[in-house]
């Protein structure tokens, strides 16, 4: 019976026992005082295999990253990105969709998988015991889909399913609309769902070339985290992609962002108009791309103005007021550029007030800055939250995935909570007031005619 200790001694392993030792570039990236280890390596034809050594678990999770999403698609293949993460789980040559699922639910496992505007991710978080199995199932699914045309058929019926829910939820509307109001016509602006247009016509030609040409190895990042062992990933991931391992081919630049070059908002307004008892609305101007050195005093400033309880956004407008239920600020960071919004959501008669009440605070901020409490309370926030937010296996292995594909580099989460350190009001103030003085756009769903929303901006 193989067990758990069994694999992080390399043992027990099935069919990857046999395979060699893979031949590549190993680095120690990391090592913390519990025994916790981050390594990377870099196998032939550009395949990069990340590990995360959690020896307080029992579990493992498993990411295959794609650097590959809607921001790489044209208007006419749009959607094909997400389309193709549905498709993948519909069979390979060697398992049918059944025989995927039944392996999986047989130990008890999770297995799904997400796309974004800059990467796909297939996932599963299995006992460590089963991590092979998780290694053979998706790199089954990445290097062996089938795609056939009737697959495809049945799953068009889904994905234009899931735009219609994306439809019918005001919260979730606003967020498609508020990205095509600010970035426009351009890859950031478009949804990663497609449209239904674009989905409708897409061909089995279409998403399957999308795959023979996308899902190359250069574009792929392996990372897992658990009571794992990197020798031991590295030889499942090596029979899982057999031959593909191979070549000179160094893995793909790091995405830059040039394909996305914007001053301001594409245009000032958005609205999709319904009969909705609560106002959706989402306010915000262009922010800074992720490998901006600001990036830590922004996401400070973020916490303060509408990160939580405490923020000025909440106690302004809910608190003192009560004026909405929900309402907070929210960064994203692309390559080259990204987003600084504020949502709310209110009674429609509410919207001139809370728009006022939230284009006063953060004037207030862009011209004045924070306050010390203000600042030392945002770092806690930021610092608490990241801590928090990696006790399970998925987010340590998320965090490596995104590190690497997103970054090019992996910082110890001490270098990064240092870096949260040094943030001081000088530096916030600095960024509120560029971040906060920029034009705005609105984005709007609810009872409105567009004559209205010029009256509600200014």
């Amino acid at each position: 019976m193989t067990t758990a200790a069994d694999h992080l001694t390399g043992a027990g392993a099935g069919a990857a026992a046999s395979v060699p030792a893979p031949v590549g570039t190993t680095e120690v990236l990391d090592v913390d005082e519990f025994g916790g280890r981050v390594e990377r390596t870099e196998l032939p034809g550009g395949l990069r295999v990340l590990t995360e050594t959690m020896p307080g678990v029992l579990s493992a999770t498993l990411g295959i990253w794609v650097g590959v999403g809607s921001r790489d698609e044209s208007p006419a293949v749009g959607g094909s990105s997400h389309f193709l993460e549905h498709l993948l789980f519909k069979g390979t040559r060697s398992r049918t969709a059944l025989e995927i699922a039944t392996a999986m639910d047989a130990v008890g496992g999770e297995m799904n998988a997400f796309t974004a505007k800059e990467h796909t991710c297939y996932y599963a978080n299995v006992l460590a015991s089963d991590l092979p199995l998780a290694v053979t199932l998706l790199g089954d699914l990445v290097t062996d889909a089938l795609n056939t045309a009737p697959d495809l058929e049945s799953e068009r019926t889904v994905v234009l399913e899931e735009i219609a829910m994306r439809d019918d939820e005001p919260s979730d509307a606003v967020h498609d609309l508020y990205a095509e109001t600010l970035f426009g016509d351009t890859p950031l602006g478009r949804s990663v769902l497609g449209t239904v247009e674009s989905i409708e016509a897409l061909t089995r030609d279409d998403v399957d070339g999308w795959y023979r040409e996308r899902y190359a190895v250069p574009s792929i990042v392996v990372s897992a985290a658990g009571r794992v062992d990197h020798q031991q990933v590295l030889e499942l991931v090596t029979a899982a992609f057999g031959d593909r391992l191979s070549g000179s081919a160094r893995p793909d630049p790091l995405r830059l962002g040039e394909d996305v070059v914007l001053t301001e908002p594409a245009r000032p307004t958005g609205l999709i108009h319904r009969r909705t008892e609560q106002t959706h609305l989402l306010l915000g101007s262009l922010g800074m791309g992720r490998l901006d050195e600001r990036r830590y005093a922004a996401a400070v400033l973020d916490a303060a103005v509408g990160g939580g309880m405490s923020s000025r956004l909440f106690q302004e407008v809910r608190e003192k007021r009560g004026l909405v239920y929900s309402v907070g600020s929210s960064l994203t960071h692309y390559a080259g550029t990204g987003s600084f919004s504020v949502y709310a959501g209110c009674s429609p008669k509410r919207v001139p007030e809370v728009l006022r009440l939230v284009r006063d605070e953060l004037a207030a901020v862009a011209a004045d800055g924070l306050t010390a409490e203000e600042v030392a309370r945002g770092r806690g926030q930021l610092k608490g939250g990241l801590v928090l937010g990696l006790e399970d296996t998925g987010s340590r292995m998320s965090r490596l995935g995104k590190s690497e594909l997103s970054y090019g580099e992996y910082l110890p989460v001490r270098e990064v909570l240092a870096r949260l350190d040094a943030v001081d009001e000088g530096q916030v103030r600095a960024v509120a007031a560029d971040l906060l003085s920029r034009r705005m756009c609105l984005a709007v769903v609810g009872p409105y005619r567009d004559r209205d929303l010029d009256k509600l901006l200014a």
